[in-house]
């Protein structure tokens, strides 16, 4: 059933220019998900500490297993620099929420002055961490805190042989902290600056350390650390005063902005409340409505695999979007039918179609790549199960049912900021809080997690199949 204003955007758009769809942004959107699944850790990969550094060591007073995780003293004690201090092969990583570290105390030796912190790539590797500036230590003969002043300060208890100390950076709270046997110690303010090492030291005889890095579990739960100071960052945007209605005109406008009519009427009946007040200025209703039972049709064509059809309610309703018949929506069109053919296992029409309609398109610029491989599946007796098959998948169809769904928007008279016929509401909201989360991190010298959507999204997934 075609609607007065389905009737009345088809109208409005016959005359006009052809749409205007900006083809390096729309090719930024697609990606298969084994290619986010790639992306996502490469984007915040960052190499871990994983041993004790045997070459910048106070090597003349301890000495490393050769595993590379235990320390013991093996100096005089005869001086207060006769430390043996020992920091990891890698500085802590900054790009997370909080790094964390525990060390076990196998021997307390003749004096119990153990001690676990951080320090910097210059720290003097003779001297406690603490003793020296940029750099902290919790020290077990006396439970004391040294932060580079040369003088301690009260902060938890001592420790001795079979405790676990954990020390940990939370780049949340721009915060150190400290651990004893999986209980906290205590935190303060993280004063020290640049790439900080993990460091533990021994200094007197008999002492011996072991570190884990993480290749074991922790005694502490930083999991569910890491969990509650997140919540306390989410308690504080809950207690922001937004409009009542927000959460559903958000949610609602994305379901207008990508034709997805049937839940949009199910959306608004669950909540049994009127749609809710209109917040694009200057119009009786929102720009997403535009053409609204048109753009269903032509999802529904399209995730179906029925390209001829959807060429056909185009031509018939928007024809300025296959005008120009070298478009970007033209070479997604006939990529997709071309794949359809191969889907239906027809591959001497697939051959035929391809000659006929993918020629024309192999010096397109943004999607290059989508014409070879698409063309690539011939190759495969069972393209379906290649490393090629993600264009076969349901993702892909809805990708370039995005992307008529965005030329079809373009065409509206009354759009005036083009990329918003190819983000939703939601999505340039999720786009923002991406760059603020960046930003947020950047002023902390690049400190802290960052909000990635997809990221996000592989958590979710992992809890929720845990």
């Amino acid at each position: 059933m075609v609607t007065n204003q389905d009737a009345e955007a088809a109208s409005a758009a016959a005359p006009g220019p052809g749409a205007t769809v900006d083809p390096m942004r729309l090719a930024s959107r697609s990606r298969s998900q084994t290619e986010w699944d790639r992306a996502v850790p490469e984007l915040e990969a960052e190499p871990e500490p994983s041993e004790l550094n045997t070459v910048n060591s106070s090597g003349l007073f301890s000495v490393v297993s050769t595993d590379k995780l235990s320390v013991k003293y093996l100096g005089s004690h005869h001086h207060g620099h006769d430390v043996g201090v020992v920091q990891a092969d890698r500085p802590a990583p900054t790009r997370r929420a909080v790094y964390y570290f525990e060390m076990a105390v196998r021997n307390a030796g003749y004096k119990g002055q153990t001690s676990i912190g951080f320090t910097s790539e210059s720290f003097k590797m003779r001297r406690q961490p603490g003793w020296e500036s940029n750099s902290c230590g919790y020290h077990g003969d006396d439970g004391h805190l040294y932060r580079g002043l040369g003088k301690g300060e009260p902060f938890g208890p001592k420790f001795t042989s079979g405790d676990i100390i954990g020390a940990g950076i939370n780049y949340l709270s721009q915060e150190s902290f400290f651990t004893k046997n999986g209980a906290p110690v205590g935190a303060i303010p993280k004063e020290i600056k640049g790439p900080l090492y993990p460091t533990i030291a021994v200094h007197s005889q008999g002492e011996e350390l072991t570190v884990n890095f993480g290749k074991e579990p922790f005694c502490f739960d930083i999991e569910g650390y890491i969990l509650e100071e997140k919540m306390k960052q989410q308690s504080v945007s809950d207690k922001l005063n937004l409009e009542t209605d927000i959460s559903h005109w958000i949610v609602r406008s994305y379901l207008l902005h990508y034709g997805y009519q049937d839940t949009l009427n199910a959306f608004d009946m669950a909540n049994a409340t009127d749609p809710p007040t209109n917040r694009q200025n200057g119009h009786a209703e929102p720009p997403e409505t535009y053409g609204l039972s048109h753009r269903k049709l032509l999802r529904q064509l399209i995730m179906s695999g029925d390209i001829d059809s959807t060429f056909k309610r185009l031509g018939e309703w928007y024809p300025q979007v296959i005008k120009d018949e070298k478009s970007v929506i033209c070479l997604l069109l006939h990529s997709q039918r071309f794949i359809e053919y191969i889907r239906a296992e027809q591959l001497e029409d697939a051959v035929h179609y391809g000659r006929a309609n993918l020629a024309s398109f192999l010096t397109h610029e943004a999607f290059e790549w989508l014409l070879k491989d698409s063309v690539a599946l011939l190759a495969y007796e069972k393209p379906a199960e290649s490393c090629l098959g993600y264009l076969m998948g349901s993702p892909q169809r809805e990708f370039v049912a995005d992307a008529v769904n965005a030329a079809v928007l373009s065409t509206n008279p009354t759009m005036k900021d083009p990329e918003s016929c190819l983000y939703s509401c939601l999505e340039r909201l999720l786009r923002q809080l991406t760059v603020c989360s960046l930003e947020r991190r950047a002023f902390n010298n690049d400190q802290g997690d960052a909000f990635l959507l997809h990221k996000e999204m592989q958590n979710y997934e992992r809890s929720r199949r845990s």
